[in-house]
């Protein structure tokens, strides 16, 4: 019975004698995405965008290839997945699971603290896990691999029309939206343009002049971008 108490008391005075304060200050990057430029001769296939305009937003991210354990008799294990920043100072970033199918998961000990966050010292690369009461327990030689991930938290927005091809003298042309990377089918539409009318096609403030259509590529010019769509 001494040595299994000797354990327990070990791992609890690692717990408490390092301590951590997870900062949670990060802002993800976000990209503008404007393509093809205005009055620039493209080409399209079928099934292939004429037009994308919005904003991609990225966070920084890391992955577990593998079960991580922190802590002599478990403390806590990050499960294999994805964890995202939430956060640095000048010694440690700050990541907690990722809000998806692909995320992380972490489980702790029987005696351990409530989890707080995963930190990751800048100097080592090693992995800790902070307790709400900000103690924390450390492994070095842990593998993981630093990443960009596509944000669904964040702010992100995207219009596309893709080409869908010909018949006869008439195009088919689909819109279609993405809020934080994930489809907005309520906002999807397939429309069709008689070329005889005009040359000229448009949808939510887009303009594009067809120069030549196929029904395996359009060639086109952008003439106007999309308008300020809301969110």
């Amino acid at each position: 019975m001494i040595k299994p108490i000797h354990a327990i008391l070990v791992v609890m005075s690692v717990v408490v004698s390092a301590c951590a304060s997870p900062k949670y200050n990060y802002q993800p990057e976000a990209t503008e995405i404007s393509s093809p430029p205005l009055g620039e001769t493209s080409t399209a296939g079928v099934g292939e965008a004429m037009l994308e305009q919005g904003k991609y937003v990225e966070k920084d991210s890391v992955h577990f290839p593998q079960d991580i354990v922190v802590g002599a008799l478990g403390t806590y294990t990050f499960s294999v997945g994805y964890y995202s920043k939430v956060g640095d100072d000048k010694d440690s970033e700050y990541f907690l699971p990722e809000k998806s199918a692909d995320g992380g998961n972490v489980t702790k000990g029987l005696l351990t603290d409530p989890f707080q966050a995963i930190q990751i010292m800048s100097a080592s690369d090693a992995v800790c896990g902070v307790t709400v009461f900000g103690g924390k327990v450390c492994e070095s030689n842990k593998r993981f691999t630093r990443l960009k991930r596509p944000s669904l938290e964040a702010d992100g927005f995207q219009q596309s029309l893709i080409y869908s091809g010909r018949i006869s003298n008439r195009i088919n042309v689909g819109y279609r939206e993405f809020s934080n990377n994930m489809a907005r089918p309520a906002f999807n539409n397939d429309v069709e343009y008689d070329l005889n009318e005009s040359n000229i096609i448009g949808y939510k403030g887009a303009e594009l002049e067809i120069i030549e259509a196929t029904n395996r590529s359009i060639t086109y010019k952008v003439v106007r971008n999309f308008n300020l769509a809301k969110q």
